[in-house]
């Protein structure tokens, strides 16, 4: 498998996509929106997104089976699979706040081959090949080198459905807002790791998240010269539901903080 002509492939599908989310959202009615659970919203957009996606990237990749937010397609998570999330911030695009994303992996098993992270409203296409570095719009870009924690500046999202560890979350927050530049939340963890990876923030973590929401980012950052992790500091970010990624020096930092929390 040719993986730079899969990843030309699929940065145009993910733009093709990014164009139909962004046509859909001029006169967007909250009426189409449903709710898969608390907090969980899905649009028709969503669907129809993941569908459009599914079907180029079928023929990209014949041989690959699909890992979905929105099920079109039965669940695969074992050999080759294509990671898609159709629309990375939906309660962002349900509300008008313009950070939204198109966020798509290919991988064999946890190995992350491809990715994009296109953020529809900047027309910023974020993308990486395994071994072949990450890129914005065709630049290569890098994570950030800070290497004090003081001078950096952290991304990360709350608690929405799952308020179990709460407390603790809130202890690390807390240490942050004190001890750094400033904590942002965007709505979006493809975003979110996009941006480290790119080195406008230093960090990002966040608890409770699914596949298809990091999948893509993490590839990025990784090949942008960043550390990522689970909160344990173990590899199990795709499927372990948590994530730490920043660059080594600061990943050391954080990741410390958040163990203390969170332990093994």
């Amino acid at each position: 498998m040719d993986l730079k002509y899969v990843s030309l492939g699929l940065n145009a599908a993910v733009k093709e996509v990014g164009v139909f989310i962004l046509s859909q959202r001029k006169g967007f009615k909250e009426e189409s929106v449903s709710s898969k659970s608390f907090n969980q919203l899905v649009s028709y957009v969503d669907k129809e997104a993941e569908q459009m996606l599914v079907d180029v990237l079928q023929q990209l990749v014949p041989e690959a089976g699909f890992l979905t937010e929105e099920k079109t397609r039965t669940d695969q998570t074992e050999g080759l699979i294509w990671i898609i999330d159709p629309l990375d911030g939906t309660t962002n695009f349900i509300h008008g706040l313009p950070v939204y994303s198109v966020s798509v992996a290919l991988a064999n098993g946890t190995d992350l081959l491809c990715a994009a992270v296109y953020e529809i409203n900047h027309d910023e296409l974020f993308y990486a090949v395994k071994n072949r570095g990450a890129f914005l719009n065709g630049e290569p870009i890098r994570v950030k080198q800070t290497s004090v924690l003081n001078d950096t500046l952290m991304a990360t999202g709350f608690p929405y459905y799952d308020f179990a560890d709460l407390s603790r979350y809130i202890s690390v927050l807390t240490y942050l807002m004190r001890n750094t530049r400033g904590l942002r939340r965007m709505g979006s963890a493809a975003v979110d790791l996009a941006y480290v990876a790119c080195g406008r923030f230093d960090g990002f973590f966040e608890l409770g998240l699914s596949a298809w929401d990091v999948a893509a980012g993490a590839l990025l950052v990784a090949e942008a010269g960043g550390k990522v992790t689970d909160f344990t500091g173990r590899e199990n970010f795709i499927h372990g539901r948590s994530i730490v990624a920043a660059s080594s020096a600061i990943h050391a930092q954080l990741g410390s903080l958040i163990k203390q929390e969170f332990g093994d």
